[in-house]
């Protein structure tokens, strides 16, 4: 009968640990780049544009919904534009990156 409250504790202890430590969160950056701002979406012309709070560079990387990478760019200082002509229509995945702030949105080009 012991035995059986000794391993019951054992269980909930060991249960409650996992429990802990899943619920700790794994260094995800918060920061977030301020207005951000793209347009058009969708795009229909072939050129977005990306503007933001602070006037720095910005490293475009965007993926298909398979998560392959179909172009990546620098857009520097005075430039805001990224042509997406040579992307086909669909739906598109855009990260911005800017220093250590970075945000993730859905691009559509018909």
């Amino acid at each position: 009968m012991i035995q059986n409250y000794f391993y019951t504790l054992l269980f909930t202890l060991f249960l409650a640990v996992g429990i802990t430590n899943a619920q700790e969160p794994k260094n995800v950056s918060s920061a977030t780049i301020e207005n951000l701002n793209f347009y058009p979406n969708p795009v229909t012309n072939g050129k977005i544009y990306i503007t933001s709070k602070n006037s720095i560079s910005k490293e475009i990387s965007i993926y298909d919904v398979l998560g392959k990478l179909v172009l990546q760019t620098t857009l520097n200082v005075n430039n805001k534009e990224v042509n997406v002509g040579s992307l086909n229509s669909g739906v598109y995945i855009i990260k911005i990156k800017e220093n250590d702030a970075a945000a993730t949105r859905k691009l559509i080009i018909k």
